[in-house]
């Protein structure tokens, strides 16, 4: 009942929105920049419970549209040292912005970087119906003008990787070939027949890879909008795909990059949350773990896909090769490949941590 109050209040705040981005005043950077200190070392209370609250009230809404990426440049963190967030907006188009996050931890006197994150947010309206237009962004030096640029190059990276999905294309040549030899060296000498399939020593069928978990969503983690956070989303499929990865390379494995979530469908109060988890490529001591979440309803049995989730870990030691058998687990293997690929942290892990190119 409060949640229908609040969102009957919100929908009078409809007639202060900017009916376009020029009715808007020009921000720059450093107005959205914002810094906070998690004083774990000062204060060793937080190491086991922090929160933070953020209750105010806008004619328009900012919610996370997609987690483009987020790389880890150290292999662990450490429980005893303080941590400082800061984070600032770096590219905004009329209705949508990207926000930068940077996690640093104090080593000695000074603070080092641990994390880095690429975040895109939409506005909506006080309603939750539609797009509400953003202030314009206004770089002021040559590194702003920098971030602006990139911002404006990762958008079109991600419509040129939507456009290149193997949901939409088939793979490239040099990707057939890849499945091809791996599908010839599966067959079964003995036989000379398609259909004997044996796998290659000190290699797995990926199918034997998967996990799944199932969670019932409640009203606790909601958002304003009463539909659950996705936050609790991403939690619940980073700790199925960290189970993933450290049963598959059988021991501990270190997160090193969050890859391209989506937020495709919201997940309402009430829905069982599906998951399923599946290692899909590897390469030496790195594990690329994959998430599929979807929601039903009490009432329907009729399954919705809500978000896909990419992990890359990295185990203490060398894993096995994962065999697609059929033609959709290729695809997902190739997926993963390029996922993997695509991760920007992997030199500054090898540097720490050198492994075999």
């Amino acid at each position: 009942r409060d949640h229908v109050k609040v969102m009957e209040e919100r929908k009078l705040l409809h007639s202060f929105l900017a009916k376009s981005q020029e009715d808007l005043p020009p921000r720059r950077m450093k107005d959205s920049y914002i810094e906070v200190l998690l004083p774990l070392g000062s204060e060793p209370e937080l190491r086991e419970k922090y929160l933070t609250v953020q209750n105010t009230m806008s004619p328009l809404s900012i919610v996370t549209a997609l987690v483009d990426k987020i790389d880890m440049c150290k292999k662990s963190l450490s429980p005893e040292q303080d941590i400082k967030f800061s984070g600032h907006v770096s590219w905004v188009g009329k209705t949508s912005m990207e926000v930068k996050m940077q996690m640093f931890q104090l080593h000695g006197d000074e603070f080092c970087p641990v994390l880095d994150a690429t975040f895109v947010m939409v506005a909506r309206d006080s309603g939750n119906k539609g797009p509400a237009f953003v202030n314009e962004l206004i770089p002021e030096t040559p590194e702003e003008e920098e971030l602006f640029r990139q911002g404006e190059l990762n958008k079109g990276r991600r419509i040129a990787l939507s456009s290149a999905s193997l949901l939409k294309v088939a793979p490239s040549a040099q990707e057939r070939t890849t499945i091809h030899e791996m599908f010839l060296s599966t067959l079964d000498p003995k036989t000379i027949s398609f259909q004997s399939r044996v796998l290659p020593p000190g290699a797995v069928w990926m199918e034997t890879t998967k996990l799944k978990s199932l969670e019932v969503c409640h009203p606790q983690e909601r958002n304003i909008f009463n539909r659950i956070f996705g936050g609790f989303l991403m939690r619940k499929a980073y700790e199925l795909a960290w189970a993933t990865a450290c049963s598959f390379g059988g021991s501990r494995a270190f997160v090193v990059a969050v890859d391209d979530i989506m937020f495709q469908k919201p997940v309402d109060v009430g829905s069982l949350l599906f998951l399923s988890s599946q290692v899909c490529f590897t390469h030496n001591n790195y594990i690329q773990v994959r998430v599929h979440s979807e929601v039903a309803s009490l009432q329907s049995k009729e399954h919705t896909t809500t978000n896909v989730f990419h992990f890359t870990f990295m185990s203490e030691k060398d894993v096995p090769m994962v065999f697609p058998k059929t033609y959709g687990e290729s695809m997902l293997y190739l997926d993963g490949q390029r996922h993997f690929n695509s991760m920007s942290a992997l030199e500054i892990l090898r540097k720490e941590h050198p492994v075999d190119p």
